[in-house]
């Protein structure tokens, strides 16, 4: 084997692992290096009554907010639109801590 070609074999494998570790160490700073502190989500259930809407709802769950996100997030975490709900369905509820 000549120089050349054994300098471009350890060219090649030390780019290869240089990329490799780069690939790995993103994710591995960002899963290490983070100090904020996890936001905590519970989930409760809500069962709709009589008259209810997507709207009422977010409006009793943030009383003194803008319910437009709140109706948002329902209707996407439980896969509804804003007409289809009926009495007696249960509703997963997100509400941060």
């Amino acid at each position: 084997m000549s120089r050349t070609r054994v300098r471009r074999s350890r060219l090649t494998l030390a780019l290869s692992l240089t990329l490799v570790a780069a690939a790995w160490a993103g994710p591995a700073v960002r899963a290490l290096g983070s100090t904020e502190d996890p936001v905590r989500i519970a989930q409760s259930s809500y069962v709709v009554r009589e008259g209810d809407t997507l709207w009422s709802i977010a409006r009793r769950l943030a009383p003194d907010g803008d319910p437009r996100p709140i109706v948002d997030e329902l209707a996407t975490a439980n896969g509804v639109d804003a007409g289809s709900i009926v009495p007696g369905q249960t509703l997963v509820v997100s509400v941060g801590s």
